[in-house]
């Protein structure tokens, strides 16, 4: 395989507070460092400083602290431009100078971002998509085998935005914001046991997690073979909950509130 141009964005994934991934997106061509989110302010800052990377913007997902607590300490450190819904200022009154509401491209020079809404866990939740990556990074709207808790929206909501996610190509790599995968594999396996796929999945998730490796970034496609929550739609998932004849958003709203129970 050959060498990615020196000019290509890097991705800089790293463990922080007690089992969030904090990420750095750095393209030399542009001089740009992206911040996706900021859960922990000096880890985030630290590994930048390792790197020699100045952070230049931070792009929220959505208010909780643990995505945008750490905002005012690095715009005061670095002097970055903040970006993200309303509700990072409005609820958490953490500081932002753009407002995105889903639909709009961010342009770092060749570097595009493609800013989905993907409301649910939240009400303003966004997720910023990364074609020249193939990447996306969801926050909690979804995760490996799983996806956020419903605090804000509704079945309706959350349902259109995993599906949102799940046009995105095959190859997309899902940069979800926790390490939540065991737990969401459990909760799977007791509902789709006999899924081939998810069988084969498993072995290659636990010896991950065996050897301290993280799952993510977990591939769109896998997920779409696997995740039950992607596949309130699919025949086979309706079949093994005997919900046939229910609407999609009625067996997502199912498979939330047991996994919510599990």
């Amino acid at each position: 395989m050959p060498n990615p141009p020196p000019s290509a964005p890097i991705v800089c994934m790293f463990a922080c507070l007690s089992d969030n991934y904090g990420y750095l997106i750095h393209h030399p061509a542009s001089n740009s460092t992206i911040s996706i989110d900021s859960p922990d302010a000096e880890t985030i800052l630290n590994i930048a400083a390792s790197k020699g990377w100045n952070i230049t913007h931070i792009l929220n997902t959505h208010w909780h602290a643990d995505h945008a607590g750490g905002n005012a300490k690095i715009q005061e450190a670095t002097g970055c431009r903040i970006f993200g819904p309303q509700e990072v200022n409005s609820r958490l009154q953490a500081p932002l100078d753009d407002v995105l509401t889903g639909g709009e491209t961010l342009n770092f020079g060749d570097l595009s971002i493609e800013v989905l809404s993907t409301p649910g866990h939240t009400l303003e939740h966004i997720s910023y998509y990364i074609p020249i990556l193939d990447a996306a990074f969801v926050g909690d709207t979804m995760f490996a085998l799983g996806c956020g808790r419903m605090f804000e929206g509704n079945p309706e909501m959350f349902w259109n935005s995993l599906k949102k996610i799940r046009a995105l190509p095959d190859t997309t790599k899902i940069y979800c914001a926790h390490e939540y995968t065991l737990a969401n594999l459990k909760f799977t396996e007791s509902i789709d046991a006999e899924n081939e796929d998810l069988k084969a999945y498993a072995k290659t998730l636990r010896e991950l997690r065996a050897d301290q490796q993280p799952t993510i970034p977990a591939l769109l496609g896998k997920e779409k073979q696997t995740n039950p929550f992607l596949r309130a739609d699919s025949t086979q998932m309706i079949n093994l909950l005997n919900m046939q004849g229910k609407s999609p958003i009625d067996v997502f709203a199912h498979i939330r509130k047991m996994k919510d129970n599990f």
